[in-house]
């Protein structure tokens, strides 16, 4: 073994120069090593501080898009089911007076209920819009006609719009007033 090393001292003349372990480095100064490991421990802390912070971000992001992905797959239900009530109201405001006392018909106005706490359950609820002020954000406004009321108020509903966890899944279609009184003659 002695004459391997021999001969490796012999061949490489730059192994047998003696180099200067890390350990003799470290005691001959030992508060520039401390300052150097503080700083390596404050960048790693740093790296690992950003690391989970980006985590928790990533983390966060990945619920909400879960959770507006449901919505979003209950609200295209929703609308349908908005449009049936929406044919139960046009069907009962058809209706004469007295077919209202039909127990058939009674049967008819609890499912029309039925239909419209199923809704409220899942977040969606209609939004009010006749005498209101006309807001872009609520209503769509599909004519302007004259009426009693005042200029920009709505004056008709044409379609019911609808809100669903306080976001406009369809607004409301309406009529809304020029500010022109309607001329009654009387003959």
């Amino acid at each position: 073994m002695s004459q391997k090393r021999n001969k490796d001292i012999k061949m490489n003349p730059e192994k047998n120069k003696q180099e200067t372990p890390k350990a003799e480095v470290e005691e001959l100064n030992p508060e520039a090593r401390i300052s150097e490991l503080e700083a390596e421990v404050s960048e790693l802390n740093d790296k690992y501080l950003r690391v989970m912070a980006e985590f928790e971000n990533f983390r966060k992001r990945s619920i909400a898009e879960k959770s507006d992905w449901i919505r979003l797959a209950t609200q295209k239900l929703a609308l349908e089911i908005c449009d049936v009530v929406d044919n139960f109201e046009r069907a009962f405001t058809n209706a004469k007076p007295g077919d209202l006392e039909n127990s058939f018909i009674q049967g008819i106005l609890l499912i029309e209920k039925q239909l419209v706490k199923a809704l409220e359950k899942e977040g969606v609820k209609k939004i009010e819009a006749l005498g209101m002020e006309f807001d872009p954000e609520y209503h769509d406004a599909l004519a302007h006609i004259p009426s009693d009321m005042d200029e920009n108020i709505v004056a008709a509903i044409i379609q019911n719009g609808y809100t669903m966890h306080d976001k406009v899944i369809r607004p409301v279609r309406v009529a809304v007033s020029n500010g022109t009184k309607i001329n009654t003659q009387e003959d």
